[in-house]
């Protein structure tokens, strides 16, 4: 039976990358709360079959377009979600990202790292800083910034993706002491592997791809249920998700062990790259 006085069965909600894997999973699970979803996608076309999705179910969804790396376009992005609702979205994820790994830094191109970098990161510095404002106006709400184990994992080959998310890590965490009291909750999800198309959208190495999408089998679990979670968690104002065993362990290991966790991790990279 659903709580309606549960945060996450508020009446709206704004989702980037929602076209797809972990973003159309936050937006129809909120849809299925009884949550009115925008759903913000660079790509329309996906944006409006996840929004179809939901109401086929009977919910409320409007697609737009949006590349989350410019400001602007975030900012449209609001104006748009506030005349459809009526009012400020009461829950805004800053899902939208892209991946790249592959190479070592120094031989990353430099547009990787600009890509990455502009998506990732400003996608959601410009999601904070245009809605926190609203939403601590407002005085009740949520954010969901999605990082990545990534952010504290730091596995070689990685560079601007780890980066990133490290950096998106740092944001969650002062946002949400920014907001402690205000009644807005902020949570951070670090996920591992996760059944989506990043692998194969993103700019990844044939090697690094196969090696990530052999783990993807052992180790992934649905965006349905990492969906669940972290919506159940944002409720509980909990600041980190890891809805993963691996996940937590690398989060223990590196804080209790972190150079020998360091050097296990490069030994593994030598290991997977001799064998692929």
């Amino acid at each position: 039976m659903l709580r309606k006085n549960k945060l996450t069965h508020c009446t709206s909600a704004v989702v980037t990358g929602a076209g797809s894997g972990i973003g159309a999973a936050f937006a129809l699970e909120l849809a299925r709360r009884g949550t009115r979803v925008v759903c913000a996608d660079i790509k329309l076309a996906t944006a409006e079959q996840t929004a179809a999705a939901i109401t086929a179910a009977g919910g409320q969804a409007l697609a737009v377009a949006c590349d989350v790396s410019q400001l602007e376009q975030v900012e449209q992005l609001a104006a748009s979600a506030e005349q459809w609702l009526g009012h400020t979205p009461e829950i805004v994820i800053n899902n939208a990202g892209v991946g790249a790994g592959g190479q070592v830094i120094g031989a990353t191109p430099m547009d990787d790292w600009q890509w990455v970098l502009g998506v990732n990161l400003w996608g959601v510095i410009h999601g904070c800083h245009v809605f926190a404002p609203k939403l601590r106006a407002h005085g009740r709400g949520g954010i969901i910034n999605v990082c990545s184990t990534a952010s504290f994992a730091a596995a070689p080959l990685m560079g601007p993706y780890n980066t990133s998310k490290a950096a998106v890590l740092a944001l969650s965490e002062t946002l949400a002491a920014e907001m402690s009291g205000t009644g807005i909750h902020v949570t951070a999800l670090c996920p591992t592997f996760v059944k989506t198309n990043i692998t194969r959208d993103g700019r990844i190495s044939a090697n690094t791809s196969q090696f990530a999408n052999n783990l993807l089998k052992w180790t992934g679990i649905s965006a349905e249920r990492v969906a669940r979670t972290t919506l159940n968690a944002l409720d509980r104002n909990q600041l980190y998700v890891l809805p993963q065993l691996d996940a937590r362990t690398i989060w223990r290991m590196k804080r209790f062990v972190p150079g020998t966790y360091t050097r296990g991790a490069g030994l593994l990279n030598r290991l997977a790259s001799s064998r692929f």
